[in-house]
């Protein structure tokens, strides 16, 4: 048995080269496969409903992959549409989609997989005690379900019963980024965890390589082993290469949880065949006890307008730690001066991050008195509305430019802003607030698939 499953990028919109496609379609995959978002960039896609990948960018490279699928009829499996994964991103992507074949004269049975919750079946299922938390959990409530926007995250059988009803192409949301290029190994009947391991070293295309690119990757699954090639001639992969790619968005590298089981990876061994392919052979799957879904929230979190600054002095920075309480009780004392107390001290805040003083490991930073020549500040105020951002932003931008350094006379500057004016707007803001688990009686339940003749 042999499975070839291509992955010719790690995101839609990130773009690979044409050539390195082409070399893919050559090697006659069975399935063609692509991530198409993630919580890496933090809420803002699941909260709002926009993209981080511009729509140009991401029609470009659907099209080729379209194109190339037609080519060889052969399953395309997109996942995680819109990046958040959330019904509109879906929609999204099926827009795109449609006008592509329109432009291009293609045909297809398109399925659209929607990972949307709702309130009423989140609601019956927290007084099931079906949702669980996952450590960290921020609090879980009715409250907190009918403020996020909530997805499921899918597994495979959601996109098999996508190609059982003929799905030719599959649009899908929210789903396990390793099931996109499982499923179809899985239905063919290759061991799982050979399938899974291999799904999750290809998830990200070419990040496994020794260099790592926007480009792709074939995977050769077999009957006890596989194998990874990049498809750019120039890439490489090594053992070392393809082993670490565990270690991404792990805790724990050997065993990483599918909402289907486990995939063990503990007796995995890594052999490099030449400088451009890798053997991986030991790996194993343990099926889940219990299926569970993973959920993912975000709510609105107030609004937000940022400053950019630098500090050169060092005699600033030793006074920072002393100045900045100070400025701070300045700044409560002028907002309920300006709103008359119309703006509560918990409404709204404001934070200065240093960066060179140990602001980005936190306390987990090694280097205890750091010695930095220069310090970049980034102030950040968060308010309920755009407009009390800003105002309080005004004016906290210009008192922290002449603060008062001990050791100086008279008025001086202290921070010098690369803008002009120095705040920015950033809008609305979100916070996660969903990190659980939910226990369906089904895997499918929690979606819902459409399918069109385009």
């Amino acid at each position: 048995m042999e499975i070839r499953v291509l992955a010719p990028t790690g995101v839609i919109g990130a773009g690979f080269k044409v050539s390195s496609l082409e070399r893919g379609l050559a090697l006659a995959p069975h399935v063609i496969a692509c991530d198409a978002g993630s919580t890496d960039s933090g809420p803002s896609a699941l909260g709002s409903g926009r993209a981080k990948l511009s729509r140009d960018a991401c029609k470009r490279d659907l099209r080729l992959l379209l194109l190339g699928r037609d080519k060889l009829d052969v399953p395309l499996i997109i996942g995680s549409c819109g990046t958040s994964g959330r019904d509109s991103g879906v929609d999204w992507m099926a827009e795109i989609a449609l006008e592509i074949a329109d432009e291009e004269g293609l045909r297809f049975k398109l399925g659209l997989i929607y990972a949307d919750q709702s309130s009423a079946y989140l609601r019956m299922r927290l007084e099931e005690d079906r949702i669980k938390p996952l450590m960290p959990a921020p609090h879980f409530d009715a409250a907190v379900i009918d403020s996020s926007h909530i997805v499921g995250m899918m597994g495979t059988e959601p996109l098999s019963e996508a190609l059982d009803q003929g799905a030719q192409v599959i649009l899908a949301g929210r789903a396990s980024d390793s099931a996109l290029y499982a499923v179809v190994p899985e239905r063919m009947g290759a061991d799982r965890g050979l399938t899974w391991h291999a799904a999750k070293t290809i998830e990200c295309g070419a990040a496994c390589c020794v260099t790592p690119a926007a480009d792709g990757l074939i995977a050769y699954i077999r009957d006890d082993h596989f194998e990874i090639e990049p498809l750019d001639l120039d890439a490489k992969v090594t053992p070392l290469s393809v082993a670490a790619h565990t270690l991404y968005e792990n805790a724990n590298p050997y065993l990483l949880t599918e909402p289907s089981g486990v995939v063990d990876t503990e007796g995995a061994i890594y052999t490099a065949l030449t400088d451009r392919t890798v053997k991986v052979s030991g790996s194993a799957f343990h099926p889940a006890d219990v299926y569970t879904v993973k959920l993912e929230g975000a709510q609105p979190n107030g609004f937000q307008t940022v400053v950019i600054g630098g500090i050169r002095d060092p005699n600033v920075f030793m006074a920072l730690d002393t100045l900045l309480p100070k400025a701070q009780e300045y700044f409560n004392a002028r907002i309920a001066d300006l709103f008359g107390g119309r703006l509560q001290p918990n409404e709204y805040d404001i934070n200065f991050r240093l960066y060179g003083m140990g602001v980005v490991m936190g306390p987990l930073e090694v280097e205890k008195h750091p010695k930095p020549s220069e310090i970049g500040v980034l102030i950040t105020v968060t308010a309920p509305s755009q407009e009390y951002a800003s105002k309080i932003a005004s004016f906290v931008a210009h008192v922290s430019a002449h603060l008062p350094v001990p050791g100086y006379e008279g008025l001086i500057s202290t921070i010098a802003y690369p803008f002009s004016p120095p705040e920015m707007e950033r809008g609305q803001i979100y916070r996660f607030s969903v990190n659980h688990v939910l226990l369906p009686d089904d895997p499918l339940e929690m979606f819902r698939i459409k399918l069109l003749e385009v």
